[in-house]
């Protein structure tokens, strides 16, 4: 049976409604909890690891982000160029200036370096175990991992809350599979299928 687009935009549409209506205080939870375990790649100084600003009801990233930061990682924040380009990371220090992007979104300043990352944390909208994932539907990210693996090895790691996960996501030949998805209930390891 063949799926089409409107499924994954059903599938977006009706996850996201489960996610925005978890409250703040469990969506902080959620997040502090994804902190406090261990880290399952290992990070040595120098490693980096990019990270992003979190939108709306979003897993906040940052916690996990400054614990990186604190065992020697280097981070980087996403920058949209234009619609059909990967994204470019560009260095980030916890504490740095930050500007307003496309969407509003926080990003670094235009002098700040690009970087390629060793590790990517990855938002998602869904995710399902096997590492597929439905973003938001510009396919930035699956064309940024694809071109950040046609360069070098790299972790993909989507962050999300557990209600984010469905059974299957209808995947397409562009879309970048996840090697692990960390929630507040587990690390999911999606590359041992």
């Amino acid at each position: 049976m063949s799926l089409e687009l409107t499924d994954k935009e059903t599938l977006r549409r009706e996850v996201l409604a489960k996610r925005d209506a978890l409250a703040a205080a469990a969506r902080a939870a959620a997040a502090e909890a994804i902190a406090a375990r261990p880290f399952p790649v290992p990070i040595s100084k120098g490693t980096v690891v990019s990270g992003f600003a979190p939108m709306k009801s979003e897993i906040n990233p940052l916690p996990l982000m400054r614990k990186l930061a604190a065992a020697g990682a280097r981070l980087a924040l996403p920058v949209v160029q234009r619609r059909g380009l990967p994204l470019v990371m560009r260095a980030y220090a916890l504490g740095d200036e930050l500007a307003r992007g496309q969407w509003g979104i926080r990003e670094p300043l235009p002098a700040a370096p690009e970087v390629f990352p060793d590790v990517m944390l990855v938002p998602l909208a869904a995710f399902d175990r096997t590492g597929q994932r439905i973003g938001y539907g510009a396919g930035y990210y699956d064309m940024t991992i694809a071109r950040v693996r046609s360069m070098k090895s790299v972790t993909a790691i989507g962050i999300a809350f557990s209600a984010q996960e469905i059974d299957r996501v209808p995947a397409t030949e562009r879309d970048e599979r996840l090697d692990l998805v960390l929630t507040e209930r587990e690390v999911i390891d999606c590359r041992e299928e």
